[in-house]
């Protein structure tokens, strides 16, 4: 048993380690679903929480309350009122959010305090500070409807905040907000998530949410067929966004898109649709490659594109020294001219960094992703990730199963992120008769 722990924690720990790396001292922005504290996930979310910022990352968390109200408000005998989307807050509605808002808070920072025994969080304590980071003005009335002490963010406190995470301490924010009169606004959580990561340009938002992500298909039943998309980037977002209908209740495509969009529009670079349902989705969206729920990136289109015929130079001059030293097989010049079309490269300030080719075999379902090659400059920022999410996503969007790799050097690259090794008879028929048995290259596979 201890050595089947060994043989798979350490390379899993390895794969993790530079995520880690990467994302310490970054700002994140979680917004926490009043629908996952009610599911009983506040316990768990919290211990991910505090082991996330025990690795060094800045946390700000802003929780929603949405069905405590409705409930406060049941209890009541006074029903809930919507309207575009939004709550309209009348004053029995303002009593049950501030009311709501006051227990969620008291019971969240109750968890953070807590060294719970035999947890992750044994031993921890995280500092929480709170406070009153938010400014608002009212909705007021739109089309006739009078949304009362419904509110919008005026201003975000963001010194404040940002002295407060400086002290490694987590912030705490409720969607709750005073005009400069002292008025109380009830706020959507989601509005407010959104709002202060884009004050903050934080490196993430993140949305616990009651939906797994953003499906191929927004519009169609889940299926087998129809998983959740787990990268789009933002024009790819943006269009979708124009496409779906407005959103009127959270389980709607477009409710939490529309915020992960404007998010990246203001300077946040990838916000995140990830469901509360899954135990440790965080941790999972965060620190595995693959990730969980839906990722929205904001690349600009200069950056990572198809290749025209005007990079054929540029991609020679790329991979010449990689096809000297054996990594890649040598290409003809005038077959990488000729398929510049199945070509995807990433580009800096008019020079290509990186580059990869697909290759489909429609009748076995599959295509290779071949002379997939970064730069000596560029490797270790993420530019030979971005490829292979490219390939994956034009692979997916020609309806096939698998991508598959011919390599001799850099298969742990490869198996890290999520490839499996295969014997050479796997391979189509059509690439199999082009396969160099003296080379002995190393067969993976990938299933999308």
């Amino acid at each position: 048993m201890s050595t089947v722990f060994n043989f798979t924690f350490v390379p899993w720990f390895r794969s993790v380690a530079p995520y880690i790396h990467k994302f310490r001292h970054q700002t994140f922005v979680v917004g926490l679903t009043g629908e996952a504290i009610a599911a009983g996930k506040l316990q768990s979310i919290v211990q991910d929480l505090a082991m996330i910022q025990a690795m060094g990352v800045k946390i700000v968390l802003v929780h929603g309350f949405r069905p405590q109200v409705n409930d406060q408000l049941a209890a009541k005998g006074h029903a809930a009122q919507y309207s575009h989307g939004m709550r309209i807050t009348d004053p029995v509605a303002l009593d049950c959010a501030q009311e709501a808002a006051g227990q969620l808070r008291y019971e969240i920072e109750a968890a953070f305090s807590q060294g719970l025994p035999n947890t992750p969080m044994a031993g921890a304590r995280v500092r929480v500070i709170s406070g009153n980071f938010l400014t608002a003005r009212p909705v007021g009335i739109v089309d006739g409807v009078n949304f009362q002490h419904t509110g919008l963010v005026r201003k975000v406190d963001v010194a404040g905040i940002r002295r407060s995470l400086e002290s490694e301490a987590l912030v705490l924010i409720s969607p709750f907000g005073f005009s400069p009169t002292g008025e109380a606004f009830n706020l959507a959580m989601e509005e407010v998530a959104t709002r202060v990561a884009c004050e903050l340009k934080a490196d993430k938002l993140l949305f616990l949410s009651e939906v797994p992500g953003i499906r191929m298909r927004p519009q169609e039943p889940e299926s087998d067929d129809n998983p959740v998309d787990t990268e789009l980037p933002l024009a790819q977002a943006r269009q979708l966004l124009a496409e779906l209908p407005a959103a009127q209740s959270p389980t709607d495509p477009a409710f939490y898109l529309q915020h992960c969009v404007r998010a990246c529009e203001h300077g946040v670079e990838r916000s995140h649709i990830i469901p509360f349902a899954v135990d440790g989705s965080l941790l999972l969206e965060i620190y595995v490659h693959d990730g969980i729920g839906s990722m929205i990136v904001d690349e600009k289109l200069e950056e990572l594109r198809e290749a025209t015929a005007d990079d054929v130079g540029g991609i020679i001059q790329l991979i010449e020294p990689f096809e000297r030293d054996g990594t890649l097989v040598k290409r003809d010049r005038t077959e990488i001219e000729r398929d510049i079309a199945a070509y995807t490269v990433i580009e800096h300030d008019g020079v290509i960094f990186g580059c990869a080719a697909l290759y489909p075999y429609p009748e076995a379902d599959t295509a290779e992703m071949a002379a997939v090659t970064v730069s000596p400059n560029s490797q270790g920022t993420g530019d030979g990730e971005k490829l292979l999410k490219r390939i994956e996503q034009r692979a997916r969007m020609l309806g096939l199963s698998s991508i598959f790799v011919l390599t001799t050097r850099t298969m742990h690259w490869f198996i890290k992120r999520g490839f499996s090794p295969v014997a050479p008879d796997w391979l189509p028929e059509a690439r199999k008769r082009k396969y160099n048995w003296d080379r002995k290259s190393q067969v993976l596979v990938k299933k999308l």
